[in-house]
């Protein structure tokens, strides 16, 4: 099958939806979206920015989070490739200023739907609108998920799902420990402590901005409820 182009020949393929919504929606789509990259720690939005669109990640990755009064970061969510930010989402259709923080977890790139195409394939375009809607139920789940964590976990125990979820199939992780407590909305103080603790045990490996699962049956037990 030849892939999906716009009439400036980029490969549209992987925004997803786009080859199944009609022909005019694709050229509108086409006219309205702008791409842009971003190296990893990069803030391409920030709290209080207005948005100027929708934010479609290609690859790489963005993590939205928040600050706490003692400027303590806590991850909300992660947009992965083929995802969508719900809160600029929220924003757009709105008309809201952004509550929180966005960071390139790595080097990314995003394709960004300027407001008025987004509004205007919304009405019109059921890819799209399934999407929407997809996109707001996925985040609901995911932030019932976290709530979930930490209420009825303790810190131990989100750690060692957090490296779970988020360990390669080589058992790596490449973030900081700062990086970590961020998503996890605590102290680097903490985390080494736990990650000081893991080691010991031999259940993990820390190096300069790395973490490696050595034993991930153990931390699948402590993880259990």
């Amino acid at each position: 099958m030849m892939a999906c182009r716009d009439r400036r020949g980029q490969n549209m393929r992987e925004l997803g939806f786009f080859c199944r919504m009609s022909p005019s929606g694709q050229e509108i789509l086409s006219r309205g979206h702008s791409r842009h990259r971003f190296t990893k720690g990069a803030v391409p939005v920030s709290k209080g920015q207005s948005v100027s669109g929708a934010y479609f990640v290609l690859s790489g990755g963005l993590r939205v989070f928040t600050l706490s009064p003692a400027g303590r970061e806590a991850t909300l969510y992660q947009i992965a490739p083929g995802e969508t930010c719900v809160l600029a989402l929220n924003c757009l259709f709105n008309d809201l200023l952004y509550p929180a923080w966005v960071q390139a977890e790595e080097d990314s790139e995003v394709a960004v739907v300027g407001g008025p195409t987004y509004r205007t394939l919304f009405e019109t375009e059921k890819p799209i609108q399934d999407l929407t809607v997809k996109a707001l139920s996925t985040i609901v789940f995911r932030l019932m998920d976290e709530l979930e964590q930490i209420h009825s976990c303790r810190l131990d125990q989100r750690l060692a799902q957090f490296l779970l979820r988020h360990a390669s199939a080589s058992g790596r992780i490449a973030m900081t420990q700062q990086e970590i407590a961020g998503h996890m909305g605590t102290t680097r103080e903490v985390v080494a402590r736990l990650m000081a603790d893991f080691a010991a045990k031999t259940w993990v490996e820390t190096t300069r901005g790395r973490v490696t699962v050595l034993n991930p049956a153990a931390l699948t037990r402590l993880a259990a409820p």
